[in-house]
């Protein structure tokens, strides 16, 4: 799996990046958030990545940050949430705003992105509430702080290890809370295996 690229901007449009990688020119499909945050045609540029693979097709996303791509993550496993709808979501509404909107159960929020009904809306908030612990509560409860680097890098490793996200979140939200927030990615990681296991 393509974890991230680095290279230049070969060229943007209206919903994706070229990313030239010594010679190879990969196709990236971002949000408006992203594509306005990356650089300019020429810059060189570095995007995390998650590869979606169908029946008929291979795609690359792209995000300016492992925060966003961890949020495309989440958003695309609830029902009905597919990658357009993700990116939609992500142009309109930053990963802390996201946050704010589901920590607060405010569907009107996330309706405002092109492609999200009043029902959809409310279907992320239930099916997200749980999950967003580890990424974006950092285990700490009802109050609404961005979690540290650390904690959200430790989740994306953990999905990349196979977890499911909510237990991704819950393991490192666990690990967050014994460790406290100046652990090291490393000592997340370690605890949340750990955690994940029992």
């Amino acid at each position: 799996m393509i974890a991230h690229l680095r290279g230049q901007l070969a060229a943007t449009g209206v919903d994706h990046a070229v990313i030239d990688v010594n010679g190879v020119g990969y196709l990236v499909g971002a949000s408006a958030r992203t594509l306005g945050a990356i650089g300019i045609t020429g810059d060189t540029v570095t995007i995390h990545t998650e590869m979606l693979v169908s029946e008929d097709s291979i795609r690359l996303m792209g995000f300016a940050t492992a925060d966003e791509r961890d949020w495309f993550r989440l958003l695309t496993h609830v029902q009905g949430v597919g990658s357009k709808v993700a990116l939609a979501i992500l142009s309109t509404l930053a990963p802390a705003e996201l946050q704010t909107a589901i920590a607060r159960a405010d569907a009107a929020m996330i309706a405002r992105a092109n492609g999200v009904g009043p029902k959809l809306a409310q279907r992320i908030v239930n099916e997200l509430k749980d999950k967003v612990g580890g990424i974006a509560l950092g285990g700490a409860g009802a109050t609404a702080a961005p979690a540290s680097g650390a904690a959200a890098d430790a989740v994306s490793a953990l999905l990349n290890l196979g977890f499911k996200p909510a237990e991704a979140s819950a393991a490192v939200g666990a690990a967050n809370d014994e460790l406290g927030p100046a652990a090291s990615l490393d000592a997340l990681v370690r605890l949340a295996l750990r955690k994940a296991a029992k």
